[in-house]
């Protein structure tokens, strides 16, 4: 009775296509074979026999064989591929801690004399549910005050303004 030994982890198994060969390196010794084609239906003498075009075709199928060898159960195309993208990434990574990039940024109030003088007749004139929320919405908007909402066990939120100290 034949058996066969089952990997406990079953994604580091590579699918052998032909022989021992995976879609990589298939896909690899494919190359030679479609550029060969278009060497020799496109370049001139077209659809004719040229010196140059066998020495194209040789050196395009001597650098897809080494691509496609396997050295230590990995694919040469892979091992270049990590090197490459290895050293084409940066080296140095600059932290700057005065960088402006998801920073609150707070301009100096510029104050009006219209739009106090309209708070204040409204205040006065409105009912006083109304002038708390003004008065909400003068420190909400604010830079030395900050706006916590924290929830409660009970689903509902704990809403503070606390005042920043500079």
């Amino acid at each position: 009775m034949r058996t066969c030994i089952i990997p406990a982890q079953i994604t580091t198994v590579e699918d052998k296509i032909a022989g021992n060969l995976n879609l990589t390196q298939i896909s690899i010794l494919m190359v030679p074979v479609f550029l060969g084609t278009a060497v020799y239906c496109f370049c001139p003498p077209l659809m004719h026999f040229a010196v140059y075009k066998v020495i194209i075709l040789g050196f395009v199928t001597v650098v897809s064989l080494l691509l496609s060898l396997r050295i230590k159960n990995k694919v040469v195309a892979n091992w270049l591929s990590v090197l490459f993208k290895y050293n084409l990434r940066p080296k140095f990574y600059v932290f700057n801690k005065n960088d402006i990039y998801q920073r609150d940024i707070y301009f100096p109030a510029v104050k009006t004399i219209q739009k106090s003088i309209v708070l204040k007749k409204e205040a006065k004139t409105a009912n006083p549910i109304l002038k708390d929320l003004i008065k909400i919405k003068r420190y909400i908007k604010n830079p030395n005050y900050a706006l916590s909402l924290k929830p409660n066990k009970k689903g509902g939120f704990h809403v503070a303004l606390n005042e920043i100290k500079l």
